[in-house]
């Protein structure tokens, strides 16, 4: 950006025709001609998000180049952030635990009224004030893209606007739209325009129940059940549609979602996120019909935006953490299947979320996160149905997802 600014002393001594041509250049859009570049995320909670931002400095605890190349894509070239300003983080934040006996405050609660208590107390509240202060350093050093905006819809928290923090669950948490956005920003030319849709606790089998998977069979419990059969019917795909009502919305009106989009120019969709899984675990039914039920997702999506080749990249539910354990999850299985189905073959890929998970993280929720809490929100932000909101997870996740999707698009 700093190319872009022209002292005015220099101005006055370049001629009027010249400076036209400079203020033209200025003003108009920077892609004038190019199409804009339309990437869909959609999912349940997980893609929703579940991070708060400051939590993205774990990736420091890492000696990997990539993680290395990642906080820089964060947090800008210039950033003074290091390792080193987080294990100060952290040492502080071990002993204002060990001060007060972690999140129930009970050593302090146990003390008997009189001076040692008076003090101890000033002293949590000054350590707990520079906790917050450094939390929200890291937060306001996340950067805001110029060229990525994003419409989203995170279970209550819809906005749109550019990317940035804050289009989580909550306007200081991220999901993989964060790192997806800034990472396939490396990787495509022209305007970017995300458009995100994720509702909590939705299974695919029945909330995003594409209409080529059929008709919904309803279990005993269901029939028995205090709900009304017909309502249950009436509400089967009920996000699906939601979904697709959000996308259509936005893409009717891509003027007022991406300032450089060039109606001449046009648009594409260009790739599509699928991040889900987690509710379908727990029923036969669920499990079972993952695969095929991924499959009629696919095809009806791409039915529905007339793209027959669209890259989709599918999620693959990581939870349980290691591999051994993943490999056991019918869902995360079923997602590898659907992937590899013949028909989609290179313009489908999965992606394994396990191999982004924060360990660094879970060594600290292992400790005993009720006693150790200043340390363990330093790095985590959530319990592990939500990768332990760590920050650096979601980063690496969205990375990991434009990777998948720039793979597809060069095939294409």
């Amino acid at each position: 950006m700093d190319s872009l600014i022209t002292p005015l002393s220099h101005l006055l001594r370049i001629p009027v025709l010249a400076v036209l041509t400079l203020a033209v250049t200025l003003l108009n859009p920077a892609f004038a001609g190019e199409k804009l570049k339309v990437f869909i995320l959609a999912g349940q909670s997980n893609t929703v998000g579940h991070a708060r931002a400051h939590t993205i400095a774990t990736l420091f605890q890492s000696s990997a180049t990539r993680d290395a190349q990642l906080a820089k894509m964060v947090f800008g070239e210039g950033s003074k952030l290091s390792k080193d300003v987080l294990d100060v983080q952290l040492a502080q934040a071990k002993k204002l635990d060990e001060l007060t006996g972690g999140i129930s405050n009970k050593k302090v609660k146990e003390m008997k009224p009189g001076p040692e208590k008076d003090k101890l107390e000033i002293e949590v509240k000054k350590r707990k004030e520079s906790h917050q202060c450094y939390k929200d350093k890291m937060m306001s050093s996340c950067v805001i893209s110029d060229r990525v905006y994003i419409n989203s819809i995170a279970d209550r928290n819809k906005r749109a606007g550019k990317l940035g923090i804050g289009y989580g669950a909550s306007q200081d948490k991220i999901g993989p739209e964060y790192g997806f956005g800034l990472s396939i920003a490396q990787k495509v030319k022209g305007p970017i325009l995300l458009i995100k849709t994720s509702w909590g606790g939705k299974s695919l089998n029945y909330n995003f129940r594409p209409p080529s998977a059929g008709e919904y069979l309803l279990s005993e419990k269901e029939k028995n059940g205090k709900k009304p059969v017909e309502e249950i019917k009436q509400n089967v795909g009920q996000f699906y549609n939601m979904m697709n009502e959000h996308v259509h919305e936005v893409l009717n009106n891509l003027k007022d979602n991406h300032p450089d989009y060039d109606a001449k120019a046009g648009y594409e969709i260009a790739g599509f996120v699928w991040f889900q899984g987690f509710n379908d675990q727990f029923a036969p039914e669920y499990r079972d019909n993952y695969k095929d039920n991924m499959v009629h997702f696919i095809n009806d999506v791409r039915k529905e935006y007339k793209t027959p080749n669209m890259p989709f990249v599918i999620g693959v539910l990581g939870t349980p953490r290691t591999k051994e354990k993943v490999d056991e999850n019918a869902v995360s299985v079923a997602q590898r299947q659907a992937a590899k189905h013949p028909k989609f073959k290179g313009n489908v890929l999965s992606v394994e979320s396990y191999k982004d998970y924060s360990n660094y993280s879970y060594s600290i929720f292992e400790k005993g996160w009720p006693e150790h809490y200043h340390e363990w929100d330093t790095v985590g932000s959530d319990r592990p149905y939500h990768y332990l909101g760590s920050g650096a997870f979601f980063v690496r996740l969205g990375d990991s997802f434009a990777n998948a999707i720039s793979e597809l698009m060069a095939k294409n």
